[in-house]
């Protein structure tokens, strides 16, 4: 029999009130109100300055050598990844945000590839921008290749990639690379050999792209008739240079490989120079046809030498004085309206399938929209004239920029005809076109034009506007020096010309009106890629 003691002594003990807990609840601040700490012992309050995240757009330039782009990559040098590490130092980012961009709401305007510069890039996140000088604490946590020009408040919305309408990319081409005549491969040497004309191989690079040291500077030749190729060099005056070339065009004309490839022609032209005032001239053969579709187009004597073989005819032959009062070729007028002419086929809307990797044509993201594409001015550097080209687009993909210079410099150089682009840019054709290399690229600025407009009143406007002088410092002394000395060193776009030609690109052949585009891959096979033209 139970008794009342025992049944006190087994009841469920009593349960703990939850309103127990509410005092350790509301001791608990956010990281955007201001924290109270008690000091033991004391009754003083202290209180820690707690900031607050801030929304903003982040306006830097960089130079791309030696990163792997601008993307944030796993295991790979990257813009971003500097960026992001440098930001958490700075104090900008917390230690539980620390390696995950999307607690911080980041963005980038744009993905630059690798190796590609940046002059007006923009980033956006939510940053701790107190206390002040958040600049200088980017910039001692950063490589002096990423500059940071300033930041300004934005929309709690912002997203840097999605509020930019548009970004203007750079391509600084060298005007050597536009000459037919400079730079040429080694099929267009073979070709001429015995010719009325013929070309001695490019100096500065071999037969495979390598580049001869000591060679540079050292082009001088006087073109004269009634001679044999031996006897052109029996007057020269560099005796040593004289046996370099001989022994290099020996090698080209006992080439093993017993496959001399009729490759696009070469304007037959004299050149002449001084080897002691380095001044050049040319005076153009008249008599001798010519395949090349621009026929007028003059040689680059520092490029390349041409040296014309005459039989038999002293009438043309002129004294080298005269001859320097020639002028190479330039970048002038006629070029400048056949290189625009030919860059403005891309604008408007159209299918870059073919101009990217790794997107078919059904890709709605293939769609690309090019607002304007030119190249009037130009800009010497270190030596090296460059024409501007500036572009202008919605968005662009992987290699598009490259792709398309690639074309422009082909159809330039006679290599393709400009209905090239024509076809492809059409959907339903496949063709493999060159990428020009990634070091004249450079993103130029990115534009918030509805962004401004719409907040024009409460909100700071997002453009380089106050930054102009800053960016246009870093651009000379990093980026444009860069580019050429890259050129001058290793020669870049110069060993790129040497593989532009149809034995690599056999689809710059592609026929307007052809119903197939047949093209040979390495090891001989023929494969056709289907054109359904209309």
């Amino acid at each position: 029999m139970e008794t009342p003691d025992s049944k006190t002594t087994t009841s469920p003990p009593r349960q703990q009130e939850p309103d127990l807990k509410r005092p350790k609840m509301s001791t608990t601040t956010s990281e955007d109100e201001d924290a109270a700490t008690t000091t033991p012992g004391d009754d003083t309050t202290i209180k820690k300055q707690r900031y607050k995240r801030r929304k903003i757009a982040i306006f830097l330039t960089y130079c791309g050598v030696g990163y792997q782009g601008m993307q944030k990559n796993p295991g790979a040098k990257t813009i971003e990844g500097d960026l992001e590490e440098a930001l958490f130092h700075a104090g900008a980012v917390p230690e539980h945000d620390r390696g995950i961009p999307k607690r911080y709401d980041w963005a980038r305007s744009a993905r630059t590839d690798k190796g590609v510069s940046a002059v007006g890039q923009v980033v956006s996140g939510r940053f701790y921008i107190d206390p002040p000088g958040l600049v200088e604490r980017l910039h001692s946590n950063l490589s002096p290749q990423i500059r940071i020009f300033g930041y300004k408040r934005v929309t709690g919305s912002f997203n840097a990639k999605k509020f930019c309408d548009r970004r203007r990319y750079v391509y600084l081409i060298p005007v050597f690379a536009l000459n037919p005549c400079s730079h040429r491969d080694r099929e267009s040497v073979l070709a001429s050999l015995g010719s009325g004309s013929e070309l001695v191989k490019c100096l500065q690079c071999s037969e495979r792209g390598r580049k001869v040291v000591g060679a540079v500077g050292k082009r001088s030749f006087e073109s004269k008739s009634d001679v044999s190729p031996t006897e052109i060099w029996s007057n020269d005056k560099d005796t040593t240079l004289k046996s370099e070339i001989k022994e290099e065009v020996s090698g080209l004309m006992d080439n093993g490989d017993g496959d001399i490839r009729n490759s696009e022609s070469v304007n037959e032209t004299k050149v002449f120079q001084n080897e002691d005032s380095g001044k050049k001239s040319e005076t153009t053969e008249s008599g001798i046809s010519s395949n090349s579709e621009d026929a007028n187009a003059n040689p680059e004597i520092k490029d390349e030498i041409m040296v014309s073989i005459e039989n038999g005819d002293d009438k043309n032959t002129k004294s080298e004085e005269e001859a320097i009062k020639g002028s190479g070729f330039c970048y002038g007028e006629k070029e400048k309206e056949r290189f625009n002419r030919i860059l403005n086929y891309y604008l408007g809307s159209h299918n870059f399938h073919n101009f990217t990797t790794r997107t078919k044509a059904e890709d709605p993201s293939a769609q690309r929209y090019i607002i304007s594409f030119d190249a009037k001015t130009t800009v010497t550097v270190e030596g090296i004239e460059f024409v501007k080209c500036e572009v202008v687009g919605q968005s662009f993909m992987l290699h598009q920029i490259r792709k398309m210079i690639g074309v422009a410099v082909a159809i330039m150089r006679n290599c393709a005809s400009e209905s090239l682009i024509q076809t492809a840019l059409q959907k339903n054709v496949n063709i493999n076109v060159p990428t020009a290399p990634e070091v004249g690229l450079y993103l130029d600025e990115c534009f918030f034009t509805s962004y401004n407009q719409k907040w024009k009143d409460s909100h700071e406007e997002l453009s380089m506007k106050d930054y102009e002088e800053e960016a246009e410092e870093f651009k000379m002394k990093h980026i444009y020096s860069h580019i050429a000395t890259t050129e001058h060193k290793e020669g870049s776009v110069a060993l790129w010309l040497h593989s532009l030609n149809h034995r690599n690109y056999p689809d710059l052949r592609a026929c307007d009106n052809g119903d197939n585009i047949t093209s040979e891959d390495n090891n001989g096979r023929e494969s056709t890629m289907v054109e359904n033209m209309t």
